[in-house]
């Protein structure tokens, strides 16, 4: 991305303010309806964006938000899952906590599983030679603010597991075709052959997708693995990388672009029916900044929110896999695969049921259920077959709602204490005050009718 560019992106916000503070004709100007782009849709939503990041539970940013299935509040968890007399762990915010990358393979997933038990997320660290303490560390409103606050006003999903037991790859597969793709959590020597993908469907019924990337480098893709020292993320978490049509067909290769085209399409009117995102360099994968990747998903939904395609549009953001970190809820086995540890899930739109906590239960191919549903495309496989829709965290008997604007901060909860004692002192002072100006004025009435019976003047 060009400085200026980025520049451009970051006003983006403050555009969202004067769409929300212009008069209702600007308003109406903004939230025109945007065209269907090559089919019908089964509800208002025409424009469906998601943004797969990483690597992180439901407990682990959300575990502490109001109302939501959270940590319980005698959670802790043995240091030796064969010994559960021994001493334990309780989850503490995470704060200063030196960070690390946790073990989050297939192995890592059954130790901590532990069948059912649900108690081995420390000692399964402790045996990779890592801190297990961290597994129990978790975020709140300090450090992911913006998620909150999103969730305040739109939706947020306490049951939504990823796909799999294992890493990104696999459960990425599970988003974009509905199935594994491959036995093991890494990508076949060949690619993935003719799999078919979401995608795929799209292109044959007409309908326009785009898969935007943030940093994209076209020259990358599973063809070089051979020449490369290490598996680079971009191969690893963008899926379509690794099947020959995707990279050598121009109708297919053309639709995986920059994230520059996504704020390029949003002003142009351009929006695809279908977006999938990946956020090369801000996915909040751990020992990353994880307040990038929610600077970077304020300037996308501010973007989406003033442009035309707002008021028939939802925006989805989800995790691909647990990351390692503790999360309290027993995943449902479905199959050999999974389900993994719930990830955290936001839905942003205007017809978001707000402050809504949906606790549908819901992985990956729900997204995948909810696009065959509103574009009545055939299902993939049988997870997305028997999956859960999102469409549960939509209310599409109200009009869509005007955008609002989103902080980036977690407002602290007003100290209600303080607040009262503020009005007590002030208002005692002013009593005081009132008080000394009457016997003021009172002392001046007696003096000069003292001055005035005397006939004496004052000096």
């Amino acid at each position: 991305m060009t400085r200026s560019t980025a520049s451009k992106h970051a006003l983006w916000p403050l555009a969202a303010l004067l769409v929300l503070f212009a008069g209702p004709g600007v308003r109406v100007a903004a939230l025109q309806a945007q065209p269907t782009h090559g089919a019908q849709t089964g509800t208002p939503i025409q424009h469906f964006i998601m943004v797969m990041q990483q690597n992180h539970t439901f407990d682990n940013y959300f575990g502490t938000y109001p109302g939501a299935d959270g940590i319980p509040s005698d959670a802790c968890m043995p240091l030796d899952s064969a010994q559960l007399t021994a001493d334990c762990v309780a989850p503490f915010y995470v704060g200063d906590y030196p960070m690390s990358d946790l073990s989050h393979d297939a192995d890592t997933f059954a130790l901590q599983y532990n069948s059912g038990r649900m108690d081995g997320f420390v000692s399964a660290m402790q045996q990779a030679n890592l801190d297990g303490r961290l597994a129990m560390a978790y975020h709140d409103g300090r450090d992911v603010g913006y998620y909150w606050n999103l969730a305040d006003e739109f939706v947020l999903f306490d049951q939504y597991f990823s796909s799999a037991h294992t890493g990104s790859i696999i459960n990425r597969m599970f988003w974009v075709a509905g199935v594994a793709g491959s036995e093991f959590n890494r990508i076949p020597e060949g690619g993935y052959g003719d799999l078919p993908t979401i995608f795929d469907r799209l292109q044959e019924r007409g309908i326009s997708w785009k898969f935007y990337v943030n940093n994209f480098d076209p020259s990358l893709n599973y063809r070089e693995l051979q020449n490369l020292d290490h598996l680079p993320p971009q191969i690893q978490w963008l899926p379509l990388l690794n099947f020959d049509r995707f990279i050598d067909q121009p109708e297919l290769s053309s639709r995986i672009v920059d994230l520059d085209e996504y704020y390029q399409d949003l002003e142009n009117g351009t929006l695809p029916a279908v977006s999938y995102v990946l956020l090369l360099g801000a996915t909040e994968h751990p020992l990353t900044d994880i307040g990038r990747g929610q600077r970077v998903m304020d300037r996308m939904i501010s973007a989406l929110m003033v442009s035309d395609a707002w008021p028939s549009s939802a925006f989805m953001i989800a995790y691909d896999d647990w990351g390692g970190w503790y999360d309290h809820v027993r995943p449902p086995q479905v199959d050999k695969y999974g389900y993994g540890f719930r990830v955290p899930a936001l839905l942003v739109s205007p017809y978001a049921r707000r402050g809504h906590i949906d606790s549908t239960r819901l992985d990956h191919t729900s997204a995948l259920r909810f696009i065959e549903e509103n574009w009545q495309i055939p299902a993939l496989a049988e997870r997305d077959a028997q999956a859960n829709s999102i469409l549960s965290a939509f209310d599409f008997s109200q009009p869509a709602r005007p955008p609002v604007f989103i902080s980036t901060l977690r407002a602290a909860p007003s100290p209600r204490v303080q607040v009262q004692r503020i009005v007590v002192y002030v208002s005692y002072g002013l009593a005081l005050i009132f008080g000394t100006l009457v016997l003021t004025v009172a002392a001046l009435g007696r003096g000069r009718a003292a001055v005035k019976s005397s006939g004496e003047t004052p000096g």
